[in-house]
């Protein structure tokens, strides 16, 4: 064995192939880095004016030159919560009954469906946010909202369909199936003698799932989680058409806010100014720090529940 190993490890074609794999991981890296310098380098007249200040103010007047980041910030940060505040135990329920509950049959039929609503472009769902789930949640889930709590301050104001939380739900419909596709496919590598197992003890079909299923696949379900939240803390078009695009921080889920994403979007067709371009590019940059700190957030997790589970 020792032999037919040393000459495979001198083979010319795996010395190769080591090279090619390790020139396209290093190229990876080297488009990560470029990014970052290039969202530095083109944003510095930004951060030379404003400094740190820029990610603490809440102005954002193109005509004085005035600039800050927290508006869009509070808007990034809320409706990608909102969004997975719906989505993740939804897709966990909807996973469980796929793997769990319902016939092959049924399981396909739904499977499919979940898959096509992942190809659906993002566009698609801005539009039907706009001009229909909008009118619907100004006609019904926001005047019950009131009604059911009142003078709260989260739903203060007029229902008029656009705003935080319509922009946050529009975001859950997008990011469910990638959720729920992932967390089907760990719950389906289960192995099939812990459950039976289970059952042969006497354990209930929840105490199986709470217990086996659900534990078992907990680091996919987080890995799953955190897809889920790459993809809503970086959706552009749907978000443009349902937030209200404007520049303000409020407490209430029905005010019009914005986001990052939707900020780019609106107005760097029409940035002509150096300033007004380097602080647009500057949210880039914030963006990008936002989404690297939250991979690293993930990694750091699972590492923790990994290591929790293997001591256990």
């Amino acid at each position: 064995m020792t032999f037919f190993q040393e000459r495979s490890t001198q083979n010319p074609s795996d010395n190769l192939f080591k090279i090619i794999t390790m020139l396209a991981a290093g190229i990876i890296l080297l488009i990560l880095a470029a990014l970052f310098v290039e969202l530095i380098s083109s944003s510095m007249l930004s951060i030379k004016t404003f400094g740190f200040n820029f990610l603490t103010r809440n102005v954002w007047n193109p005509i004085q030159e005035q600039f800050g980041a927290v508006s869009s910030i509070w808007g990034t940060l809320l409706s990608t919560f909102i969004a997975m505040l719906l989505a993740v135990p939804l897709s966990i329920l909807v996973a469980l009954f796929l793997v769990e509950l319902s016939g092959p049959g049924l399981s396909r039929w739904i499977s499919g469906g979940i898959e096509l609503l992942a190809a659906i472009p993002s566009i698609i769902y801005g539009m039907w946010g706009l001009f229909v789930f909008a009118p619907f949640m100004a006609g019904y889930v926001q005047p019950a909202l009131k009604t059911l709590f009142g003078d709260s301050s989260l739903f203060d104001g007029p229902p008029i369909g656009i705003g935080m939380l319509t922009a946050g739900s529009i975001l859950a419909f997008m990011i469910l199936p990638f959720i729920t596709s992932v967390i089907r496919d760990v719950f389906m590598m289960v192995p099939p003698v812990l459950k039976e197992s289970a059952y042969g003890m006497g354990a209930t079909t929840w105490e199986v799932t709470r217990k086996v299923t659900i534990r078992y696949g907990i680091q996919g379900i987080i890995g799953a989680v955190f897809l889920g939240l790459g993809r809503a803390i970086g959706e552009t078009m749907a978000v443009t058409f349902v937030i209200g695009n404007a520049h303000n921080i409020s407490t209430s889920l029905f005010a019009p806010a914005n986001s990052i994403t939707a900020t780019l979007a609106n107005e760097f067709t029409e940035a002509s100014e150096p300033m007004y371009l380097s602080s647009l590019i500057e949210l880039g940059l914030v963006l990008f720090l936002i989404t690297f700190i939250i991979q690293i957030t993930a990694q750091l997790w699972l590492k923790r529940v990994k290591k929790s589970m293997g001591a256990q």
